[in-house]
């Protein structure tokens, strides 16, 4: 089995890829940096994914040969600053937008030119799209357009299997980042240091342990994690408070 992953440098990312290579997959990844510890055991290119003219080049590189894909982790993403709208420029939401948007489309359609059969695409979402509080800005914007794009291309893929999935709480260097924030002027960020969270590592054995749920779900579905009976035992049990 295959797997393509943007974005494994450190978090969710790099515990997707190591709990993929656990349970026998091939991984194939881009990221900025690759960590000591995935060294050797992953296909890898380093790529600056906000650098979107350069995607195609360094997919190409490392997808060679390769014609089949059985799953692609459109994991990759930024989260910009926690601000008002008002407070955010437009080169600042251009900057995220890049990344966890543009990027994206590019990888898809690169993918399709060089006609590489994808089985299953899980674009990384989040409960941010739907939410949109308050100063989580061009991160939630993004995200509501990724679960969009991905939809759209649902109806152009029609042998590809396409959701966006909310992986929940997981307490990743960007979260702890949104945990450092003004609770007063953003409540969203007292709600999400009071709620139960994930480690990287056992979002990413949840996350594998439905993938084959995710085919119940129509291609190019939104889905949450914590829309699954099983989520909450799993956090229950597993589930840290920071």
């Amino acid at each position: 089995m295959k797997l393509f992953i943007t974005g494994i440098g450190s978090g969710l990312g790099k515990a997707l890829a190591e709990e993929a290579l656990s349970r026998g997959y091939e991984v194939y990844a881009i990221s900025r940096h690759l960590p000591e510890e995935l060294e050797g055991r992953v296909k890898f290119v380093s790529t600056d994914l906000s650098q979107i003219e350069r995607i195609y080049m360094h997919l190409s590189k490392l997808l060679q040969g390769v014609k089949r894909l059985q799953l692609v982790i459109l994991n990759a993403g930024i989260l910009g600053k926690i601000k008002d709208m008002r407070a955010i420029s437009l080169q600042e939401m251009e900057e995220v937008m890049k990344i966890n948007l543009w990027a994206n489309k590019v990888i898809i359609d690169a993918l399709m030119d060089l006609e590489i059969k994808v089985e299953q695409l899980i674009g990384i979402s989040s409960g941010a799209a739907k939410n949109c509080n308050r100063g989580w800005n061009a991160y939630s914007i993004s995200k509501a357009g990724l679960n969009c794009m991905l939809k759209l291309y649902s109806w152009e893929m029609s042998e590809t299997h396409i959701v966006s999935l909310a992986p929940g709480l997981v307490l990743t260097p960007m979260l702890m980042e949104v945990m450092s924030q003004n609770e007063e002027k953003f409540p969203s960020i007292e709600r999400i240091k009071k709620a139960p969270k994930l480690t990287p590592e056992k979002a990413a054995e949840f996350i594998f342990d439905i993938i084959p749920k995710l085919k119940t779900f129509e291609s190019g579905s939104f889905v949450d994690v914590r829309d699954f009976p099983e989520y909450e035992d799993f956090i229950n049990k597993y589930g840290v408070y920071s």
